[in-house]
């Protein structure tokens, strides 16, 4: 008897498997929006395909009659900037400090509660005191994102790094590797696929607290598109925009998991997040 946990789909199978949810989802809006618009036909809750595609074409291809810029590519561009910047940081930090409280028992006996402690503080609430601090510019925002994801790495590479073999680290030093020598040589290359693997999964909380950002307080952005137009119930424009941020992020992951197939192949058989 083949048991189901056994059984895998074929290539094409696998395809249009993964492929059902999004038609099921698709051909359920379609329902849902014809069903609305029959009972009233000015509904703005759940628009028309043919009007999804009318706000996507003025909004990615013709330019803004009082700005004369394409509103998605300026918003793209300007959200995109930001999130590149926080986790830039936050990735050098994450590293950084994620190995020293790893490998060195000064670091971790200094660092781990405290780590621990701000990992717990909502970042969501600390919006308004950046905000008075920082002000109402880039910086506020870039350092809700670096706030919000920075302890996750922390803590994430230091307990990858405390998992590492014990004896490996005793033969580093059997052959006399200097402590930067180990970090270099041993912890490191071993550590950057796990770093790759928190980038992914800080993707989502990072795109949460960008959007919380610019819908506050900014002047372009995706998230401040999507605020500014909500007082006019544009789902039509919401939901395209939605889609995007969620396409940019799927492919971000997707760039991500490849790179670290590419560059770390003996580390594939460790399964990385999917």
């Amino acid at each position: 008897m083949r048991r189901l946990i056994n059984q895998r789909p074929g290539r094409a199978g696998g395809f249009y498997l993964a492929a059902l949810p999004f038609m099921i989802a698709v051909i359920a809006y379609a329902v849902a929006s014809g069903i609305r618009l029959a009972d009233n036909p000015n509904d703005k809750l759940l628009p028309a395909f043919a009007s999804l595609g009318d706000a996507i074409v003025r909004m990615a291809i013709e330019p803004d009659r009082r700005t004369g810029d394409i509103l998605l590519w300026a918003d793209t561009a300007a959200s995109l900037g930001r999130l590149a910047i926080g986790f830039c940081i936050a990735t050098f930090g994450g590293l950084v400090f994620g190995i020293a409280m790893g490998l060195l028992p000064y670091a971790s006996a200094g660092l781990a509660s405290f780590i621990a402690v701000l990992s717990m503080i909502p970042p969501m609430a600390l919006l308004p005191i950046l905000f008075i601090v920082f002000g109402l510019g880039e910086v506020s925002k870039v350092v809700l994102i670096v706030l919000g994801i920075t302890p996750f790495m922390m803590r994430d590479l230091a307990l990858r790094v405390g998992e590492l073999p014990r004896e490996q680290l005793i033969k580093a030093e059997t052959l006399g590797a200097s402590t930067w020598q180990i970090i270099t040589r041993v912890a490191l290359p071993q550590i950057l696929p796990r770093l790759i693997d928190a980038v992914r999964l800080s993707l989502g909380p990072a795109w949460l607290f960008l959007i919380a950002a610019e819908a506050i307080a900014a002047t372009e952005g995706l998230g401040y598109r999507i605020f500014l137009v909500r007082r006019y119930l544009a789902m039509d424009v919401i939901l395209p925009y939605v889609a995007w941020i969620t396409l940019l992020a799927y492919v971000f992951d997707f760039c991500l998991r490849k790179l670290r197939a590419r560059a770390f192949p003996w580390a594939s058989g460790e399964r990385a997040s999917q």
